[in-house]
C-alpha cells in the first residue's frame, strides 16, 4: 500500500538555479501555488543541498514544470547532490540546456516562470519553505507534463 503523501499525482518540477559555479538544478516533488494576485509559489527545499545554498545568496530562480521528454533528466537531477556532482558540466555534455530570459532551463520542459524570493520559513525539519512571487512565465507544451505517477510506473520512486 502507498504512503498517502505518494498516492497524489501533481507535477514534477526543477528548480534551476546560480552561484558563481553555475547553474544548478534539483527535482522538486513539494511545489505549490499559494496565492493568485499576486502569483506566488511556494517551494521546499533540502537543507543540505546545492540549491538551499544558492537560494541563500540570490533571490531569483526558475522554476521548471517538466514534461515527459525530461523523464531522463529526474535521476541525475534528483538523486545526485550539486554538492558533489556538477550538474551542469553535465546538463552541457548532454545538451540538455536552454536560455530563457537569459536564465539557464532544461529544453523541452512543458513551462516554466521566473521567480524571485519573498521569503522564507524555517520549519525546523529536513526542508525549508522558500515562498517567491511568480514575475515571468513561459508555457511550451501543454500536452506532455511529467506527473508523479510516470516517476512511479518508471520505477523512479517506489
Amino acid at each position: 500500500m502507498r504512503r498517502p503523501w505518494n498516492m497524489i499525482n501533481s507535477p514534477i518540477y526543477s528548480l534551476s538555479t546560480a552561484s558563481n559555479e553555475g547553474v544548478n538544478m534539483n527535482i522538486c516533488t513539494y511545489v505549490t501555488a499559494i496565492s493568485m494576485k499576486p502569483k506566488m509559489y511556494t517551494v521546499a527545499i533540502d537543507y543540505k543541498s546545492k540549491t538551499y545554498e544558492n537560494l541563500i545568496q540570490s533571490d531569483t530562480a526558475v522554476l521548471q514544470i517538466l514534461s515527459t521528454d525530461n523523464i531522463k533528466m529526474v535521476r541525475p537531477l534528483g538523486k545526485k547532490s550539486g554538492l558533489k556532482y556538477d550538474k551542469a558540466n553535465y546538463l552541457k555534455k548532454k545538451d540538455a540546456l536552454d536560455l530563457w530570459q537569459n536564465y539557464p532551463i532544461l529544453k523541452n520542459i512543458a513551462a516554466c516562470l521566473f521567480l524571485k524570493k519573498y521569503k522564507s520559513d524555517n520549519l525546523n525539519s529536513d526542508h525549508e519553505l522558500f515562498h517567491f512571487h511568480a514575475l515571468k512565465y513561459k508555457t511550451f507544451s501543454e500536452g506532455n507534463v511529467l506527473m508523479f505517477q510516470d516517476l512511479i510506473e518508471q520505477k523512479i520512486i517506489l
